[in-house]
């Protein structure tokens, strides 16, 4: 039986003391969750004073990180939400000035993103936040980077797309910390909107499932050119699929020659993997809309380095069919016809979220299984192999919302992965080979 962490408890007690919005997205339900029960503290386990005041770490030590159960990933730190800003915790992307080579963490929240320093990832620093910009606090808010700023949206009433200069955390006296920073910029041709992608390759940002969009994308690619970041402009649509979920966009240079150095967008449209040449903003075109079997939910997905395959995650399959935590398994050789090959289904059967690809690897946020990170030897035959996990969220790995793992980000050049959710940030460290 796993051991519920008592940091957590404390905090549920407070999450469910606030009242949680009412869903705006149909499988995105903040649900009730199991709470986790009362158990008596180890004599190793800091006290909650002392974590309260700074972080926690410890060495995944015989399958445990302190409370944490784990296999191959060590936790060099874990801020609770109280710690960096307060609220419920949701995305998270990473940003390494080119300048000082700091490493930074931006991390959404319902009420606003914060700013933490991670260069020294065992003694994180809590520098600031940025508060939402829209009339609610919602749990949905997304955050990508490009050239030096954060481009931050949410599913707030009002809220458009925040732009915040990322340099400006340069000169903040660590002292003065934690302040309170205005935005750069503001974008206001849609309102509140699910999720933002960014090709860093091209300087342009893809706005996704809009819900009060000025240029009626209808919940599809609403597409910005950021190349001057803090004067985005409006660049063009794509809404003949409809309502887009998420979607990576990549100047293409993988196996279909039919398409080599065109803008490609591999979407997930809630039920199809959907591909769509962006290379001319004015006038997109849909070159592939593929159903699979088993859908509930199409979530979000990646592509591996060699752009041959496509991982995707179904938020809703594992509630609806009551199976173990899939990863589906694209061959994407075919822009025009992708096939799927197979899906990875794991032991847990905890709802899968966010996942993103890095060498060999594929680093999934699972909700209350927490990050598990899957290695891709033998995906062109349609399998993947766990290779090692960090559970933050000890007290069940029930196929519910609610808490646990959100989003991860694993490009930080150091190995270090930011895992953030409902609860708090963690700070992992793999001891897996980093290829």
């Amino acid at each position: 039986m796993k051991r519920p962490l008592l940091l957590l408890i404390t905090l549920i007690a407070l999450l469910l003391a606030s009242a949680v919005p009412a869903s705006t997205h149909p499988n995105d339900e903040a649900g009730e969750g199991k709470d986790a029960p009362a158990v008596e503290q180890d004599e190793d386990f800091p006290t909650l004073e002392s974590i309260g005041k700074g972080v926690y770490s410890a060495p995944c030590v015989r399958g445990m990180a302190g409370y944490f159960p784990c296999d191959k990933i060590n936790l060099a730190a874990f801020l609770p939400m109280d710690a960096i800003g307060g609220g419920r915790g949701s995305d998270v992307w990473g940003w390494t000035d080119p300048e000082t080579d700091r490493r930074y963490v931006i991390a959404g929240r319902d009420n606003g993103t914060s700013f933490v320093d991670v260069t020294n990832a065992q003694k994180p620093v809590y520098l600031g936040n940025l508060p939402t910009s829209g009339t609610q606090n919602v749990i949905w808010r997304d955050i990508k980077v490009y050239d030096d700023h954060a481009f931050i949206v949410a599913e707030a009433m009002g809220h458009g797309m925040q732009v915040f200069d990322l340099r400006q955390l340069r000169g903040l006296d660590r002292k003065a910390a934690p302040v309170e920073f205005d935005e750069t910029a503001l974008y206001t041709e849609f309102g509140r909107t699910h999720n933002i992608a960014i090709n860093e390759d091209t300087g342009f940002a893809y706005a996704l499932g809009n819900r009060e969009d000025l240029q009626s994308c209808n919940g599809g690619l609403h597409m910005v050119d950021i190349r001057e970041p803090a004067s985005p402009t409006f660049a063009g649509c794509f809404s003949e699929d409809g309502y887009t979920h998420d979607t990576q966009c990549v100047v293409y240079d993988g196996p279909d020659a039919d398409y080599a150095g065109r803008e490609i967008c591999l979407s997930s449209n809630e039920d199809t993997l959907t591909v769509t040449d962006v290379t001319d903003k004015s006038a997109p075109v849909m070159v592939s809309r593929t159903p699979y079997p088993g859908r509930a939910y199409t979530h979000q997905g990646w592509l591996t380095e060699d752009k041959t395959h496509f991982l995707m995650g179904d938020e809703a399959d594992e509630l609806r069919f009551g199976h173990g935590t899939k990863t589906y398994i694209w061959d994407v050789n075919n822009l025009d016809a992708p096939v799927l090959v197979d899906a990875h289904e794991a032991q847990t059967r905890s709802i899968d979220h966010n996942l993103y690809v890095k060498g060999n690897h594929v680093f999934q946020s699972n909700y209350r299984a927490g990050l598990r990170i899957l290695a891709l030897d033998d995906v062109a035959e349609g399998s993947l192999t766990e290779v090692g996990y960090f559970d933050t969220w000890p007290a069940d790995d029930d196929t519910a919302f609610s808490h646990g793992t959100w989003s991860n980000y694993p490009f930080f050049d150091n190995g270090v992965v930011a895992v953030h959710g409902y609860d708090g940030l963690f700070l992992l460290r793999p001891t897996l080979p980093q290829n």
